[in-house]
């Protein structure tokens, strides 16, 4: 079955107010939905991985040209559109993907709002990609 990356970054979605400013209440209904959906894709064996990440200012860039590793501070976002987390889910097709990306935009903000928040979802290449790359072999 394929597997896809489901992308969570800091898009606010339809609510413009910050977590970090949302009545508790409302933070741990949003962190309830999060966790009934976890539970929901491991019961259903769909949810390889899933990460919370930390934020950008803790992000390091690392170079190499073979030699040391080169550590810089970065990457620094431009934006509000950096990645915030993940889940890796292998599912039947696109269209299951598409419908559990569909209940993470959905997650409660203030007063149970959904979020509207837009999840990018990319499908993991597999061995046939990776030999179509190489035509011949």
């Amino acid at each position: 079955m394929p597997r896809y990356l489901l992308i969570v970054d800091h898009r606010p979605g339809a609510v413009q107010t910050p977590m970090d400013e949302w009545h508790p209440d409302d933070v741990q209904a949003h962190m309830n939905y999060y966790g009934a959906l976890r539970q929901e894709l491991l019961d259903s064996g769909e949810l390889v991985d899933q990460h919370a990440l930390t934020g950008p200012e803790h992000a390091k860039e690392v170079t190499s040209d073979g030699g040391p590793p080169v550590v810089t501070d970065g990457v620094f976002p431009e934006s509000k559109e950096f990645l915030a987390g993940f889940q890796l889910v292998e599912v039947a097709d696109e269209r299951r993907a598409f419908e559990i990306a569909a209940r993470m935009s959905a997650v409660p903000g203030p007063g149970g709002v959904p979020l509207q928040q837009p999840i990018g979802v990319r499908r993991v290449m597999d061995a046939a990609d990776f030999e179509r790359m190489q035509p011949g072999l």
